[in-house]
């Protein structure tokens, strides 16, 4: 019987790669996507409620008012100016005269077209006073904001609604003072829910602060004659017997620091006896 022929290994000798080898075996590099610069109409409104009938902001650099930006790619600062012939706001881009423009916001409102790109860019990416004089108008971020503060405000009317009258009195003397000793239960319950409406940051802030009842309870004791604070709001003292209680601390609110020291051994005696009196 014939035997099987044995086929022989033959080693080759490693090949030298050679760089068109290695450049096609090389991992391909995704690199980031840039941005895009979307043409569109566009609209700049001043911050914090800002509206003056006319509003200017600087348009080209000068000493007195430097109008920079620093360039992280290069490390330098490029100068800046809006010039209504030219396409780009960057000096160094600019060819030929340049016919100077002016920024104006009216009535806090600056509405650009897509026509004036060279204007767009200078204020959504250039201007050193983006989001901080003014910001481009974003809807999707409006309506975030705006959802976010109908959440914050229902749960402010959701825990204005809950409270007892005590604690009620207690927020709303922060924000009225002795007026609350004049209201009936129902027309501070109202005012209550309104203020929440109005202000529901605070509100909740208020609601939360467990010093705003302690503060409640000197501000009554101190108008029924229980206790008495000096002339010149540094000193609390028994109202009968004259006797010191407590010196409040220099730039320290007298109610603020009254209710610190209702929180110590002393002064948690002297809210027991204030609190029968009440």
């Amino acid at each position: 019987m014939a035997k099987k022929a044995i086929a022989k290994k033959t080693e080759v000798a490693p090949q030298e790669k050679t760089i068109e080898t290695i450049v096609k075996e090389a991992p391909v590099v995704k690199q980031p996507a840039k941005p895009s610069w979307e043409i569109k109409d566009r609209l700049y409104t001043l911050k914090n409620g800002m509206s003056p009938l006319v509003f200017t902001i600087a348009s080209r650099h000068s000493a007195r008012k430097p109008l920079l930006w620093f360039d992280e790619s290069t490390g330098e600062q490029k100068e800046l100016k809006y010039a209504t012939n030219q396409n780009s706001p960057l000096v160094e881009e600019q060819k030929g005269q340049a016919t100077l423009g002016r920024i104006v916001f009216r009535d806090g409102v600056l509405a650009v077209p897509k026509e004036k790109q060279n204007l767009q860019k200078l204020l959504s990416i250039y201007h050193p006073l983006k989001d901080k004089v003014y910001e481009e108008y974003n809807p999707v971020q409006e309506s975030v904001n705006e959802l976010d503060y109908i959440n914050l405000e229902i749960e402010a009317l959701m825990m204005a609604r809950d409270l007892d009258i005590d604690q009620a009195e207690a927020i709303m003397r922060v924000e009225q003072g002795d007026k609350v000793d004049s209201l009936s239960s129902s027309e501070l319950k109202r005012d209550l829910l309104i203020f929440a409406k109005r202000n529901p940051g605070l509100f909740i802030e208020l609601a939360n602060d467990e010093n705003v009842e302690l503060r409640n309870i000197g501000i009554k004791a101190t108008s029924m004659g229980i206790i008495q604070l000096s002339s010149d709001q540094r000193t609390f003292t028994y109202g009968e017997t004259k006797r010191k209680l407590m010196t409040v601390p220099f730039d320290e609110h007298p109610y603020s620091a009254l209710a610190a020291y209702f929180k110590t051994d002393d002064g948690m005696e002297v809210y027991k006896n204030i609190m029968k009196r009440l």
